[in-house]
C-alpha cells in the first residue's frame, strides 16, 4: 500500500501509448490501493485522449473497488484514479456498442483475483472485434494460462456481438487467487492444434469455407490438425470469426484469430487466422506475443522469480512491465535472441508490500 495521498504520476504515452497503459494500471492502482494521475493519455494517436471503449474499462474497475475518478470523459487528457476497497459482487456492464469485451477482462481479472475477493460479471459488448482479441481467443489461449498461475476465472459466452452493434453478452466468474504461482515455461511440445470456426446470422458455409481455408494454409506449412468445430450461434447483427490453437496445461499457450468483416472473403479469414497460428507455431515459443502482454500484470505477485519464452517482443509487452515495475518494484529484463523470440524474466521484491 501506498501511505502517501498523493497520486503516482503514470505517463499514458510511454512505450505504445495507448489503452492498455489504462487498463494495467487502473488494475494494480485497485489491486494494491494507490491512487495514481495518469497525463498525457494517448498523446501520440491520431485521436488523443480517451475513447468510450478505454472509459468502459475504467468504470468497470472502479465499479468493483468503489473508486474515485476525476475528468472521466471522451477526449480527456488526465484522470485521477483513487482506489477503495475492492469487494466481492456481481455486477452488469456495458461496454458500450461494439466495444470490447475481451480488452475490459485484461483489467477486470487481474483486479478481482489478486486482490482476493470473487465476482460475477454480466458485460455487454463487443466478442469478436477487431484490434482485440476475439473471446474465444481468450477462453481456449490466455484463461488456460492464467489458470496455470493459479488465477481461477471462467467465461461463457451467452450471445456474440460483432461491430458496428455489438450487443454480445458474455457472463465471467471470478474466484480469488489464493497464492500467485511463478512461471517457468521456456520450452514445450505443441499439441495438433485445434480450429473452431463460427458464424451468427450467415451460411453455415461461411464458418465451413473459413475452416477449409485454414485447414490447407496449415497442411501447406507442415501443420497438421485434430479437432474441428463448426458453429452457429446467437447474435445481434451477422458476423463470423474463427480460432486456431495450441494448449496444454503446462503449456504451450499459442493462438492465431481472425474475424470476418463486410466485402472480406471467408477464406481470407481463415488464411489470416493460419498465418498468425503458424508463425506463432513455427517460433518455437510456448508463449504467444500476445498472451506474454496479458501475463505481466500477475507475475511481480508470484511467489518467486518467473521466466517465460515468448515469440516476439510487443510494445505491449514491454509497457506492460513498465507499469508493473513502477507499481511493484519488480526487476524485470528481456533477452532477445537471434531468432526473434525473447526471454522474459521478472522478479518480485518488497512482497511484504502489497
Amino acid at each position: 500500500m501506498n501511505e502517501s495521498k498523493e497520486p503516482i504520476i503514470i505517463d499514458g504515452s510511454y512505450g505504445e501509448g495507448g489503452g492498455q497503459i489504462l487498463r494495467t494500471s487502473v488494475a494494480l492502482s485497485a489491486v494494491m490501493g494507490i491512487p495514481i494521475e495518469i497525463v498525457k493519455i494517448r498523446a501520440k494517436r491520431d485521436k488523443p485522449g480517451l475513447r468510450p471503449q478505454h472509459i468502459g474499462a475504467i468504470k468497470a474497475v472502479a465499479s468493483l473497488c468503489n473508486a474515485n475518478v476525476d475528468n472521466l470523459r471522451v477526449g480527456s487528457d488526465r484522470i485521477i484514479f483513487t482506489p477503495g476497497k475492492m469487494r466481492s459482487t456481481f455486477i452488469k456492464l456495458d461496454v458500450g456498442s461494439a466495444g470490447s469485451i475481451t480488452l475490459l477482462l485484461q483489467a477486470v481479472i487481474p483486479s478481482v483475483s489478486l486482490s482476493k475477493v470473487d465476482a460475477e460479471l454480466e458485460i455487454l459488448g463487443g466478442t469478436d472485434v477487431k484490434w482485440s482479441p476475439t473471446v474465444n481467443y481468450f477462453a481456449k489461449v490466455v484463461l488456460p494460462a492464467y489458470r496455470l498461475l493459479g488465477i481461477d476465472a471462467d467465461l461463457q459466452v451467452k450471445r456474440r456481438g460483432y461491430y458496428p452493434l455489438g450487443g454480445g453478452i458474455v457472463r465471467v466468474r471470478i474466484k480469488p487467487a489464493k497464492e500467485l504461482k511463478s512461471l517457468n515455461l521456456v520450452s514445450s511440445e505443441n499439441p495438433l492444434p485445434s480450429i473452431i470456426s463460427i458464424c451468427s446470422k450467415l451460411p453455415r458455409s461461411v464458418a465451413e469455407r473459413q475452416l477449409k481455408a485454414a485447414k490447407d494454409y496449415l497442411l501447406n506449412h507442415g501443420i497438421d490438425s485434430k479437432d474441428f468445430e463448426v458453429n452457429i450461434e446467437d447474435s445481434v447483427s451477422p458476423g463470423s470469426s474463427i480460432l486456431i490453437y495450441s494448449v496444454g496445461e503446462q503449456g504451450p499457450f499459442i493462438g492465431g484469430n481472425a474475424i470476418g468483416e463486410k466485402g472480406k472473403p471467408s477464406e481470407e479469414v481463415g488464411r489470416e487466422a493460419a498465418r498468425l497460428f503458424s508463425e506463432e507455431c513455427l517460433s518455437n515459443a510456448p508463449v504467444d506475443m500476445h498472451v506474454g502482454d496479458m501475463l505481466v500484470t500477475f507475475l511481480p505477485f508470484a511467489k518467486s522469480e518467473s521466466k517465460f519464452k515468448v515469440s516476439k517482443v510487443t510494445q505491449h509487452l514491454s509497457t506492460n512491465l513498465h507499469i508493473a515495475s513502477i507499481f511493484t518494484k519488480c526487476k524485470y529484463s528481456i533477452d532477445e535472441m537471434p531468432d526473434g523470440t525473447a526471454m522474459v524474466s521478472i522478479k518480485p521484491i518488497n512482497r511484504s508490500n502489497y
